[in-house]
C-alpha cells in the first residue's frame, strides 16, 4: 500500500474501512454513548472540518474510533478514561492505514484529546474539531435527551435542584440530568475551540438553559 493517500477515493476508502472496524466496539454499548452517538459527531466533524480545513482522513477516522473504550468507563464507574484507553485501543488498528506517521499520531491524539475532562489538551485543528463536535452532540436538544437517557442508565432520579454539585457523586442516584447541566453542560460553550463550533455552540446552549428553567418551574409547580 502507498505510505500515504492522496485523491478522493482513497480518502473514503480508508474512512469507510475505520468505520466498519469502529462499529464492532459497540456492540454491548450504553444508549448515551452508542454507535448513534458517534455517526452525528461524525456528521459535525464534517460540518466543522469542512469549513475549518481540517484533513478530513485523519479527522472522520478520529471520529469514528473516539469512544470505542468508553464501555470501558462506564463498567468502572468512571474510574478509567476511555480516551486515554480509546487510544491504546486503537493504535493498533490505526498503525494499518496507509498514511504518514504523523497523521496516524495525529488520530490518536485526536481521540486521547477529545474528553471534557481529559488531561491532554486538543493540540492540532482535527483535534480542535472532533472537541467541539464531541462536545456539541452533549448540549441542545440531543443533550438534553442524553443527559437524561445517562441518568436512567445509572439510576439516577428525575431531578434534584437542591443537590450540592461539588458533593454529589457521579453514577450514583444523584447523577441527574440537572446535575450533569450543573456540573459540565453549561460549561461547554465556553470551551469550543473553533469559530465554527462557536458558532453552534451558541444556539444550542440557549435551548437547553431555557429547557432547565422550564423544568425547574414545573417541577416548583409554578409552570
Amino acid at each position: 500500500m502507498p505510505a500515504d493517500i492522496g485523491n478522493s477515493s482513497s480518502r473514503r476508502d480508508v474512512i469507510e474501512g475505520v468505520k466498519s472496524k469502529a462499529k464492532s466496539f459497540f456492540n454491548e454499548a450504553r444508549g448515551s454513548h452508542d454507535w448513534d452517538h458517534t455517526e452525528r459527531v461524525s456528521r459535525l466533524c464534517e460540518r466543522i472540518g469542512s469549513t475549518e480545513g481540517a484533513d478530513m482522513a485523519v479527522l472522520l477516522s478520529a471520529a469514528y474510533l473516539h469512544d470505542i473504550a468508553r464501555g470501558r468507563q462506564d463498567s468502572s464507574n468512571g474510574a478509567v478514561c476511555h480516551a486515554e484507553a480509546g487510544a491504546l485501543m486503537a493504535a493498533s488498528l490505526v498503525a494499518e492505514l496507509p498514511l504518514s506517521d504523523a497523521r496516524k499520531e495525529n488520530i490518536l491524539h485526536c481521540i486521547r484529546a477529545h474528553r471534557f475532562r481529559g488531561q491532554s489538551t486538543p493540540r492540532t485543528l482535527e483535534a480542535r474539531v472532533l472537541f467541539d463536535a464531541d462536545k456539541l452532540d452533549a448540549i441542545g436538544a440531543v443533550g438534553v435527551a442524553r443527559a437524561f437517557l445517562f441518568a436512567g442508565e445509572v439510576g439516577a432520579r428525575l431531578h434534584n435542584s437542591d443537590i450540592d454539585v461539588e458533593k454529589s457523586e457521579p453514577y450514583s442516584r444523584e447523577d441527574t440530568g440537572y446535575r450533569e447541566y450543573k456540573v459540565k453542560l453549561c460549561k461547554v460553550k465556553s470551551r469550543m475551540l473553533t469559530l465554527t463550533g462557536r458558532r453552534l455552540a451558541e444556539e444550542r446552549h440557549q435551548f437547553m438553559e431555557q429547557f432547565f428553567q422550564r423544568l425547574q418551574g414545573e417541577h416548583e409547580g409554578k409552570r
